[in-house]
């Protein structure tokens, strides 16, 4: 394992009961976080991204900001859902929010996950053609790593404002390397394959949407090694890299002991999700040296480069701040970081 994130969901509700009781509380929060997982020495900050929810939804502003506070953290996203997004539009928003942070954008992007509402990328003006929506989601996909790449495709005005280079004009501006940061959220085998073969690194969750019978870290890592294989047969020349996410709750203190105690009795689930079997992975809950046995027989961990860990944003900064640097200096460097 080389790298430890955070990743956080942005939950807000008005209840007395959360520490972050607005959209302005998640999103300052957010970059607090930030800040805070840096000084720590963590390497990523990661947000989800839902529409129609109290959560974070509008990722570009939030990751210019965190870029501007801080210095060294990778900054990132798991998911975008693709289904949502106006790829020319996002590009220019990505290009910037790159170019703000120094170039450390780690952006996941899939065709997202259930959500709050029926067909919720209708109402944002996208109409799936033949109705298959995790096709257009691929298309847009598509589309948004041409314009990262420099795609120069548009007819230059013969009387422009201002001068134009020659040829045809593509958008801007453009942050080198950034088609190299861009991450698919994959929910299965095949959809890992074909993520290798498009030169998308991997970012898997702890939800799949198949079930083999086996353990979930089993048919996690099987995903990683069919990805890894499809990668070498693309023939694609850099390393690709491969994040899990997981929530891991040391059991340091009676705080701790009080939120997340019962979670030592979690276990994978399977349940349904949009008509088909999904297997759910398990939360991690213990004493530290308990962590490191159980984490130390995960195998997609093992398989993968990144780890993200869920963090209950709701408790607050400093809560998550304290359990960040509980997982970086109790558990991980038995597990092999740093």
């Amino acid at each position: 394992m080389k790298n430890i994130g955070f990743l956080s969901f942005g939950h807000w509700t008005p209840s007395p009961h959360s520490q972050t009781r607005s959209a302005a509380d998640a999103l300052l929060q957010s970059v607090d976080l930030a800040v805070a997982a840096e000084e720590l020495g963590a390497d990523g900050a990661y947000y989800r991204v839902h529409h129609f929810a109290r959560q974070l939804a509008s990722p570009f502003p939030l990751l210019a900001a965190i870029g501007a506070r801080t210095s060294r953290i990778e900054i990132g996203t798991g998911v975008i859902d693709m289904r949502y997004e106006n790829p020319l539009y996002m590009a220019e928003d990505a290009g910037a929010a790159d170019l703000i942070a120094g170039g450390r954008l780690q952006l996941g992007v899939s065709r997202g996950s259930p959500e709050q509402v029926i067909d919720g990328f209708r109402y944002f003006g996208y109409e799936p053609p033949d109705g298959d929506h995790a096709e257009m989601a691929r298309k847009h996909t598509e589309i948004f790593l041409e314009m990262i790449d420099g795609h120069r495709f548009a007819q230059p005005n013969p009387s422009p404002m201002f001068p134009n280079p020659p040829g045809l004009l593509g958008l801007e501006p453009q942050s080198p390397g950034l088609r190299d940061r861009i991450w698919w959220g994959a929910g299965s085998r095949a959809t890992a394959e074909w993520t290798a073969k498009i030169g998308m690194n991997l970012m898997s969750s702890t939800l799949l949407t198949e079930d083999t019978g086996v353990p979930f870290h089993q048919l996690q890592a099987e995903q990683i090694e069919r990805y890894r294989a499809a990668w070498k047969e693309a023939g694609h020349t850099r390393e690709p890299r491969v994040s899990v996410s997981r929530s891991i709750m040391p059991l340091v203190t009676d705080m701790d002991r009080a939120y997340f105690g019962d979670e030592r009795r979690s276990s994978d689930q399977v349940g349904y999700i949009d008509g088909g079997t999904a297997r759910f992975g398990k939360a991690y809950a213990g004493e530290p040296d308990k962590l490191i046995e159980e984490l130390a027989q995960d195998e997609a961990i093992a398989a993968a480069d990144t780890l993200l860990l869920t963090v209950p944003n709701q408790l607050g900064v400093e809560y998550n701040a304290q359990l960040m640097e509980n997982v970086l200096t109790l558990v991980a460097p038995e597990l092999g970081w740093r």
